[in-house]
């Protein structure tokens, strides 16, 4: 994947007050906890606040808790000796020791193994370790930066995590906005983004606005500022040159803006229509039509539980025209035919 994002983009309040946090933070020595969803730029953050410490010119060592597996993980943080464990076939120094007089990162805290928050814990008190199968004391000069999607706190109060460890990670606390909560910041991340991907790979795509704009804006970012720089690569990459086409959108965000289009005529505009490109050999017209009106009276009915009323509101038409329809695609059957009484008796005395 390329990358785009090397320093923290926005004017919300929200970005605002953490670029003032990362200030103030970076002044000191103490340990950070950053917290906030996938996605939110935790690691772009512990950077900011390494570079504008006094620990810039040496190591910052980023360590993903929750990718290395938990039997390794001891090994990655703390090295090892010779012949420590079978595959151990010589000495390695853990990435403690590796960000000796800088900045470690330890990102998704919440996912380390219960007995490895001892070792850490001791860590943090007294800045000492011994390597797996060393008997030997290792001291470092190491600031500490943890981060997690995850509550500690309540982790903490459910014994999954160590309680006297959250305090101690948690003395400069740094809580990351989701993008739903700073979404004015969106229109300069996406022109952002396109202009850093055009530069990447030579292309020349122009930042999206308008009713796409509007699009962007209407959707929620469940998977934040990374799934944005995600879905701007990828129109970069796909489309190459010109504009962004509402077409281009995946559809979960054509859904979320659709849905949020008020009642009026009923009329659609362009993002609503099905992406098809006419073939060379041509349509049956009719039969498109009809298929994607059966289309619309079956999301209707479903969405409505089969309240015919109710969906014929939705599609704006006529209940009889909506039973009609269904009648003739066979699904309601004609009701039999109530027979007069009177013309019941009738047949009955001619025919005794």
């Amino acid at each position: 994947m390329l990358t785009a994002r090397t320093s923290l983009v926005g004017e919300s309040q929200a970005i605002q007050e953490i670029l003032r946090t990362i200030e103030k933070v970076a002044a000191t020595e103490s340990t950070v906890l950053i917290t906030g969803e996938s996605g939110t730029g935790k690691e772009l953050i512990a950077r900011a606040i390494h570079e504008k410490s006094a620990r810039s010119n040496q190591p910052m060592i980023v360590v993903n808790c929750g990718a290395i597996p938990s039997e390794l993980l001891e090994a990655e943080l703390f090295g090892h000796v010779k012949g420590a464990f079978t595959g151990a076939t010589q000495n390695r120094i853990g990435r403690f020791e590796a960000a000796n007089g800088g900045t470690i990162f330890l990102d998704e805290i919440g996912e380390l193994p219960l007995a490895l928050q001892v070792k850490l814990l001791r860590v943090l008190q007294t800045k000492q370790f011994e390597a797996i199968g060393s008997s030997k004391t290792i001291e470092v000069d190491v600031r500490i930066i943890a981060a997690t999607n995850r509550d500690l706190e309540e982790a903490a109060r459910k014994k999954e995590f160590r309680e006297d460890l959250y305090y101690r990670l948690n003395v400069l606390p740094v809580k990351v906005p989701a993008l739903r909560e700073r979404k004015s910041d969106i229109p300069l991340l996406v022109n952002h983004f396109i202009t850093q991907f055009n530069q990447a790979t030579g292309h020349n795509v122009e930042a999206p606005s308008g009713e796409i704009m509007n699009a962007l804006m209407a959707y929620d970012w469940p998977g934040n500022v990374r799934e944005l720089e995600n879905l701007m690569e990828r129109l970069v990459i796909l489309k190459g040159q010109g504009t962004v086409d509402l077409g281009d959108l995946p559809h979960r965000i054509f859904q979320k803006y659709a849905e949020g289009q008020p009642a009026g005529t009923g009329a659609m505009s362009e993002w609503e229509f099905p992406r098809m490109v006419l073939p060379n050999n041509g349509v049956n017209l009719k039969n498109i039509v009809e298929a994607f009106e059966n289309h619309l009276i079956d999301q209707a009915l479903a969405r409505t539980g089969n309240n015919k009323n109710r969906a014929s509101e939705l599609l704006m038409m006529n209940r009889t025209t909506l039973v009609e329809k269904l009648r003739k695609r066979g699904m309601i059957v004609p009701a039999a035919k109530k027979a007069n009484p009177a013309k019941v008796a009738r047949m009955a005395r001619c025919t005794d």
